[in-house]
């Protein structure tokens, strides 16, 4: 039924300054652009963002349960690069059973998981992150 799961698609109340939290200040590579839909890629996930549109945006309570994960290289020079930028840091970067874990926030509110893991990732995760 399912192949694949093609992209996560964030509805965002800016698209500019939400194009620029993700292009200019993550860093990710943008695929494409227009005014009403943007998406970067990195390693066969694509993040898409799309304008909110008032009527959607009243019935919207809560971004609570949503977060966008990344793997980082190194956490402490992705942190110090972020926090230089002005990025909001929900969960300053703490080392964790895994690795090093920190959770930002983007313009809209949407929380961004970090994760630098230690030792050499199993190759389960490899191919579950398109590390492979």
């Amino acid at each position: 039924m399912f192949r694949k799961i093609d992209a996560i698609i964030l509805l965002v109340s800016d698209m500019q300054k939400s194009i620029d939290f993700y292009k200019n200040v993550l860093g990710l590579p943008l695929k494409s652009q227009s005014s009403d839909w943007t998406e970067f890629f990195m390693k066969g996930t694509k993040l898409a963002l799309h304008p909110i549109n008032e009527k959607l945006k009243s019935k919207m309570t809560s971004k609570v349960g949503i977060l966008i994960g990344f793997m980082v290289m190194d956490m402490d020079e992705t942190s110090k690069i972020l926090h230089e930028k002005g990025v909001k840091f929900v969960k300053e970067p703490k080392e964790e059973s895994f690795g090093k874990h920190a959770i930002i926030e983007d313009p809209d509110g949407y929380m961004i998981s970090l994760v630098q893991l230690t030792g050499k990732p199993g190759e389960e995760i490899d191919l579950l992150l398109g590390m492979e």
